[in-house]
């Protein structure tokens, strides 16, 4: 069982705007919204305004539903998604940005238990539950997805972990899920932040089913109808309304033997050195682009990250998210480094797009001319 007083206890552009403007409605509105009277219950995230970013009362709110319904023998299963263009773009950021400065740290723990506590009862849940992936789908929204029983995404799908680029890490059992993907796909995604479309996360098994967005409300219709909380069921009524797709010529997952053969290896200075490696020898557009991300983040992220990910790859989600709420601690305290406010600063508020990480240098062999 998850630690008992951990779950008790009280970057992309349009992800890093949408998180910086609250509006009065989203103190007032419900935060999470509850449909259905049958056999299962359909939870919409509903801040549509901050890509329906998680905050403490969203955390709080689905905790509650999802305890609940576990104990309840008349809820077979539970269908998620987001209302408005986003299913959920990850934590509140800019709030955790303002209770760091304002010293407020056991807020900021105090919010991340609940989402961190949130990610594990999903992905332990005790009934099937099936995301709608129709949209953003970023850090905290990956984390109360991926573990779950099915993800469905769409031609809107818009995945990634961005949190490299403001000095944080994969979290909420990213390290797990990333570990988990082929070859070391999971190690670039983590330290570059890069996104992938609804195909691609189909083509790579972080969605287990695709199918275009105008189908989902024949989908959602279909799952209405059921009594059921068994998997291959509702698992039968997905496949009925699957499109068949595959990543584009130019997608990152064509280039895979690439990146396995540049992130296989044990530190961030070794990969960065492959990378040159191969830029330099056949001028590889994959390999310029990625030297360049990775270059524009926190050196101190893309070492934390790296190791994090090879560390899930031999622990399980509870070790994976227990693991990762020490290393966020550690973030938020600024003990060692504070990259992880000066990146939200740099990219979220002030919009610079400049931040100034602490220059630990990167230990990289030097070529010979």
């Amino acid at each position: 069982m998850f630690k008992s007083s951990f779950l008790l206890r009280p970057f992309v552009r349009s992800y890093c705007r949408s998180l910086c403007t609250l509006s009065n409605s989203d103190v007032i509105v419900d935060p999470v919204l509850v449909e259905g009277k049958g056999s299962n219950r359909t939870v919409i995230l509903n801040r549509p305004s901050v890509l329906n970013a998680l905050n403490y009362s969203t955390g709080s709110r689905l905790l509650q539903l999802y305890r609940s319904w576990g104990d309840d023998p008349a809820v077979g299963f539970l269908i998620l998604k987001g209302k408005g263009r986003a299913f959920c773009a990850g934590g509140d950021v800019i709030n955790t940005y303002n209770m760091i400065q304002k010293g407020n740290i056991d807020e900021c723990k105090e919010l991340y238990q609940k989402i961190y506590s949130l990610a594990y009862v999903i992905g332990t849940y005790s009934k099937p539950q099936v995301a709608l992936l129709n949209g953003i789908t970023m850090g905290g929204g990956a984390a109360i997805s991926i573990p779950g029983t099915f993800r469905v995404a769409t031609e809107k799908t818009v995945f990634a972990n961005p949190e490299t680029l403001i000095g944080f890490h994969p979290d909420a059992g990213a390290s797990f899920y990333l570990a988990h993907l082929p070859g070391y796909l999971g190690e670039y995604l983590a330290l570059t932040g890069d996104k992938l479309s609804g195909a691609e996360t189909m083509s790579c098994g972080l969605a287990t089913h695709y199918c275009l967005s105008e189908r989902l409300p024949l989908i959602e219709e279909q799952l209405g109808k059921l009594i059921t909380d068994e998997p291959s069921i509702i698992e039968s009524s997905l496949a009925k309304f699957g499109d068949v797709v595959h990543p584009d010529r130019m997608s990152v997952l064509q280039r895979i033997e690439t990146l396995n053969k540049c992130f296989c290896h044990e530190t961030v200075e070794e990969i960065i050195d492959s990378l040159e490696s191969e830029a330099g020898k056949t001028a590889d557009a994959l390999c310029i682009s990625t030297l360049k991300r990775l270059r524009e983040v926190s050196p101190l992220s893309l070492k934390v990250s790296l190791r994090s990910i090879r560390e899930g790859r031999f622990q399980t989600l509870e070790q994976c998210i227990i693991r990762e709420y020490r290393m966020t601690l550690q973030a938020f305290f600024g003990r060692i480094t504070r990259d992880y406010c000066e990146g939200v600063r740099a990219r979220m508020l002030d919009k610079d797009l400049s931040p100034k990480f602490q220059k630990k240098k990167l230990q990289l062999k030097r070529r010979p001319r």
